[in-house]
């Protein structure tokens, strides 16, 4: 009646498992852990002969009801871990411009922490004297952001 006799639906579901899994070790963080515990779920169906219907039952409650049992865990503890620069330190130091500042030319830079830096201000066509001293208040890319 369907396309894939019960030992065949086994073996799609063992397949699908298999590249879900792969799928969650080549890519960065947790995106596919819960269809492959669906999957797992839908295979052991399969093999103990249930209906294709209640096979796809399984694999859609399971990895609904995994995912949502642990999403939140997974967003806080994996995928939201975020790689601190060195640079976030910069912000609220005082530098000494090296580079005329200029927004409007695009020119400028600092001095801080024995690093240059590119640097602009705060006002969109503000200005920077060389020698003058500044303070970081953020950054933007590659660019530090003076008052």
């Amino acid at each position: 009646m369907f396309l894939f006799p019960a030992a065949g639906m086994a073996a799609v579901w063992l397949i699908a498992m298999v590249v879900l899994l792969i799928v969650e070790a080549v890519v960065p963080g947790l995106v596919s852990i819960w269809f492959a515990l669906g999957a797992l779920a839908a295979l052991i169906s399969a093999i103990l002969d249930a209906p294709l219907w209640l096979q796809l039952v399984w694999f859609f409650a399971v990895s609904l009801i995994s995912l949502w049992l642990t999403r939140p865990l997974a967003k806080k503890y994996v995928n939201s871990r975020a790689t601190p620069t060195n640079a976030d330190m910069l912000i609220g130091r005082e530098c000494i411009v090296t580079e005329a500042i200029d927004n409007v030319l695009g020119t400028g830079a600092v001095s801080v922490g024995g690093k240059i830096w590119s640097a602009r201000t705060e006002e969109p066509d503000g200005k920077a004297e060389a020698g003058s001293v500044v303070t970081v208040v953020r950054i933007e890319g590659v660019k530090l952001i003076i008052r």
